[in-house]
């Protein structure tokens, strides 16, 4: 493909908000009351976002969900229900997790606002894009995927569902207890990403220069040829890894601790696209297969 056949990213401004808030989805794993389910959809309302996916909810949406919507209930007729959280990312290329603790081998952690930007970001130079499989093919005017996971009422998210994550999103919040119900979590996070979006928009292309501290550097996506790969084919890129790593003896099957998590991580940090991502399989299959 030559430099002329590239597709060119739209200009920020030929953007609106709904269409950024659009490529967003809040995600809510493993939750146990339905009315927490209605009071996160009337906060992703209330701020622009209208795509939400359920991961086995203990209970099914009910009266209550809607009751506690109030004008989001319209979310709720058009939620999706996963049984799993694989099954909910699948598709994604870019994953954020709400997680109000440090975790073992976390991922890099930002704030709100910093979250937001990542965002923008990556949609301005992925926008043209659209997976439509699992092998890689693309079309333009497409739309980047990226989720947003929030954890139980009790107990958050685990070890292995941060693990998903690109980055985690830690809310500055009273250091005796910085734990949100899940609901408000939604709300402020939302609120951010909201705020942010407009600012992006009337920034006019230009960087937005932020006003708090950056404590993590970051690196945004270019306008590459291919599309990012998804959620689904970095998790894959990293079984057969792990395969592979076996079948050499560089790792025992029994006891592979946090190989896994790690390949996972950087996988995530490097940002492969969808012909890096084919080249590193052949090589893998190849591998495995001599």
């Amino acid at each position: 493909m030559s430099t002329s056949d590239l597709p060119v990213s739209p200009n920020v401004s030929t953007f609106t908000a709904a269409d950024y808030l659009s490529c967003l989805q809040v995600v809510m794993v493993n939750t146990t009351l339905p009315a927490n389910i209605g009071s996160a959809a009337r906060a992703m309302h209330t701020m622009g976002l209208s795509r939400l996916t359920v991961v086995d909810p203990k209970l099914p949406i009910d009266e209550t969900s809607i009751s506690h919507a109030a004008g989001g209930s319209e979310l709720l007729s058009s939620a999706l229900i996963t049984p799993t959280l694989e099954s909910a990312i699948e598709d994604c290329q870019l994953v954020f997790a709400a997680s109000s603790r440090s975790r073992h081998l976390p991922r890099p952690v930002v704030t709100p606002t910093q979250a937001a930007k990542i965002m923008c970001d990556f949609i301005d130079t992925q926008s043209t894009f659209d997976i439509t499989n699992n092998n890689g093919n693309a079309s333009a005017t497409g739309k980047p995927n990226i989720a947003i996971l929030f954890g139980r009422e009790d107990r958050g998210l685990t070890n292995e569902e941060l693990a998903y994550a690109d980055y985690h999103i830690q809310i500055d919040a009273n250091p005796t207890y910085p734990v949100l119900n899940v609901a408000s979590a939604v709300q402020v996070i939302a609120s951010f990403i909201f705020a942010y979006t407009r600012a992006h928009i009337k920034a006019d292309n230009d960087m937005l220069e932020l006003t708090e501290q950056t404590t993590l550097n970051t690196y945004a996506r270019q306008q590459w040829d291919e599309p990012a790969i998804t959620q689904q084919q970095l998790q894959q890129l990293t079984e057969r890894t792990t395969a592979l790593m076996v079948q050499r003896k560089l790792a025992d099957s029994d006891n592979l601790k946090s190989l896994p998590s790690r390949l996972s991580r950087l996988g995530s940090r490097i940002q492969l696209d969808q012909k890096e991502y084919q080249l590193l399989s052949a090589l893998i299959a190849k591998l495995l297969k001599d």
